[in-house]
């Protein structure tokens, strides 16, 4: 008598092919990474070594005395330029997330039994990517959207930019042992504390507590999975986010090139409300990875006060106007504006931190 296959070798098969189609998600991720990221920063780490010095000027300060449209094309161009590489890997992991990784083993990976081991869990998650707040917008997006829980969706788009490795080693090479001390104390406080609050405050105003892992990965229903459907979903992926995002995200960018330059102003002022402000237009201003330290270092030599250093340190990185755009339908308007209240606030923190040590 014949034995068919159970229940059992048609999950085997499928694990199978989840755990291949993970694989080929990883290594697109790493692909891309190295290209965009880990090569380029480990050659400009070894450069900062030897000279001590950052090649390179603020984009804030591009195009001065020009006109404001002017001013704000060039600054978009610059951007753009400097982002690129990153922005299409973003774009592209994003897809083959969405199109290769089980939503169920996303969710129960980043999703914890608590919204700070979410956060946790997403915090690490975004060490490696090394990105700027505009290029790991699509990777956040296509996570929330998954039914990974808002705590840890938020620690991954926050954790990419505050705690990127290789501006660490950049600071550490650059600047004072104080700067490194208050971006890690005050980004891990961002990154894991505040997002988890955020996450928090948000599903209790909706009238439900943050959910466990496990109701979050009941609820993310993984699509069927097969092969021949996969180009289709990537590439069906890849054109939605590129649509959306990438027009929103050019003529954002050209608004802040617009205004920001002329609220940077700021910047040079003195005093607590100096500080504020700082806090408050840092986290509008948008920048490519590592764009903060040409204008920290900049201000320092010029005797700017080490509250508003502070206060730059966590802000300028950590959110944009751009990104908060991006993200803003995903995470929800009052996920995005509470994330950017939280950065205000730790940037004050980093402020008056680094006021202490000074």
């Amino acid at each position: 008598m014949s034995v068919s296959a159970g229940p059992t070798d048609d999950q085997q098969v499928s694990r199978r092919s989840a755990v291949l189609a993970v694989a080929i998600a990883l290594a697109v991720a790493a692909t891309g990474l190295l290209w965009a990221k880990w090569l380029p920063y480990a050659d400009r780490a070894g450069a900062v070594a030897a000279s001590r010095t950052w090649k390179g000027s603020s984009l804030l300060a591009l195009g001065a005395g020009e006109n404001p449209f002017a001013r704000a094309w060039d600054f978009t161009l610059a951007y753009s330029g400097a982002v690129w590489k990153a922005l299409v890997v973003a774009l592209v992991v994003a897809a083959a997330v969405d199109a290769l990784v089980p939503r169920r083993w996303l969710v129960a990976l980043l999703g914890r039994r608590t919204p700070l081991g979410g956060s946790v869990a997403g915090g690490l998650a975004s060490l490696p990517g090394m990105m700027c707040t505009c290029c790991t917008a699509p990777i956040a997006v296509t996570l929330r959207r998954s039914g990974v829980p808002l705590p840890a969706a938020i620690a991954f788009w926050l954790g990419n930019p505050v705690l990127n490795p290789a501006v660490l080693v950049f600071l550490a090479l650059l600047a004072p042992g104080s700067w490194v001390a208050v971006r890690v104390g005050v980004g891990v406080l961002l990154v894991v504390g505040f997002s988890a609050l955020v996450g928090v405050w948000v599903s209790r105003r909706r009238g439900a507590d943050v959910p466990a892992a496990e109701e979050a990965v009941a609820r993310a229903a993984d699509e069927p999975f097969a092969w021949r459907d996969v180009p289709r979903r990537f590439l069906g992926r890849l054109a939605r986010l590129a649509v959306v995002l990438v027009p929103e995200y050019l003529l954002v960018v050209f608004l802040v090139g617009l205004v920001g330059p002329p609220l940077a102003g700021v910047f040079g002022q003195g005093g607590a409300l100096a500080v504020l402000l700082a806090a408050l237009v840092g986290t509008l201003l948008v920048l490519p990875t590592g764009g903060e330290i040409p204008i920290l270092l900049g201000l320092s030599a010029a005797g700017a006060s080490a509250g508003l250093l502070g206060a730059l340190l966590i802000a300028l990185p950590a959110v944009s106007l751009p990104s908060a755009v991006m993200v803003g339908r995903a995470l929800g308007w009052r996920a995005t504006a509470a994330t950017a209240g939280a950065t205000v606030v730790a940037g004050l923190v980093a402020g008056g931190l680094l006021t202490a040590f000074a």
